[in-house]
């Protein structure tokens, strides 16, 4: 917006060489024609910029996350509901092998089950070493006997069908289907996304209440100008107009960096992941964050969340410059 464009007090030119108003000297730059009513480059805005552009950042970065846990989550809850585990305990007077035969054979014949591992007994003692300890003597040790069971997909297995005929057939022997497991990793999923999606909102908070500070300096120190045209009968939504363009304007620039350094580190991260995957600790890695690949959405999230936090900007400075504005009437 532009103003005083039509009337005498335009700038310097507007008054002829030898006038009482040349004497008074040149105009101050804010009121010469043709400026803009919001200052379209100052250390306020710069400070602003970089404000929203660490919120649009640290709330990128928190969705990301969101995205990437989810998506574990996910891959975690198909990988152990498609498995369950068969434990047959020793018993001195029967024979560990023929039970675990035993146990083995009626695991086969149901028809959910896709196929069947047994686990020897040096392999059960190896899945016992990281928390025992490799120099104990495990010939001692009554160690269950372990039969892994993969279910075919899309069949819901009859886990209390299957439980009933293997205490029947081999006692001692119970059938876990990792549904307590499930239960927790779901829990635990749950609450990492709502926890960084209460950080997205406390971010848009934060950055509400920055704009709003911002604006008010802006009003502040344009205070004389908005008094003015106001009086003079310039339309209130005129003026909010062009403070909303403006603000809207700082806001996709710090979206667009904050957003695209969030997006330069996630994809970092997973270039990283990969890397680490070929070293001794990458399988527990991937474990645990999975292919380290926020995917589609991860990345459309990351650029919504630049775009809100662009019209949370341009939306407070203008609610806050009408507010001003219905204050001088």
């Amino acid at each position: 917006m532009t103003f005083f464009a039509e009337s005498g007090q335009a700038d310097d030119s507007s008054h002829p060489a030898g006038s009482p108003d040349a004497e008074l000297g040149p105009l101050p730059e804010a009121l010469k024609r043709n400026q803009s009513l919001v200052p379209s480059d100052s250390s306020a805005g710069r400070a602003l910029v970089t404000v929203i552009a660490i919120l649009t950042f640290l709330a990128a970065l928190a969705a990301g996350a969101a995205q990437l846990v989810a998506s574990a989550s996910s891959e975690w809850n198909a990988s152990i509901a498609r498995e369950a585990t068969i434990q047959v305990r020793p018993n001195p007077q029967r024979d560990i092998e023929a039970d675990v035969a035993a146990a083995a054979d009626i695991a086969r014949a149901d028809v959910a089950v896709a196929s069947v591992s047994v686990y020897s007994r040096a392999e059960a003692e190896r899945l016992l070493s990281p928390w025992l300890g490799t120099t104990l003597d495990f010939v001692e040790l009554p160690i269950p006997r372990l039969i892994v069971l993969t279910v075919k997909p899309g069949i819901q297995p009859d886990f209390a069908t299957l439980r009933s005929r293997l205490a029947a057939a081999v006692p001692g022997t119970t059938l876990d289907d990792h549904r307590a497991w499930i239960a927790r990793l779901s829990a635990m999923a749950g609450t990492v996304v709502f926890g960084a999606l209460a950080i997205v909102g406390l971010v848009l908070i934060a950055a509400a209440l920055a704009i709003a500070s911002a604006t008010r300096g802006a009003v502040a120190s344009n205070r004389e100008i908005l008094e003015v045209l106001h009086f003079v009968g310039a339309d209130d939504r005129f003026i909010a107009r062009e403070y909303q363009r403006r603000f809207l304007h700082l806001g996709l620039k710090g979206g667009l960096i904050g957003g695209g350094a969030a997006l330069l580190c996630l994809i970092l991260g997973g270039m990283m992941a990969r890397y680490w995957r070929a070293s001794p600790g990458g399988d527990q890695l991937e474990a645990l964050f999975g292919m380290f690949d926020i995917g589609i959405w991860g990345y459309a999230s990351v650029a919504a969340i630049a775009l809100i936090i662009a019209l949370v900007t341009a939306a407070v400075s203008r609610v806050t410059v009408r507010r001003h504005l219905t204050g001088l009437q």
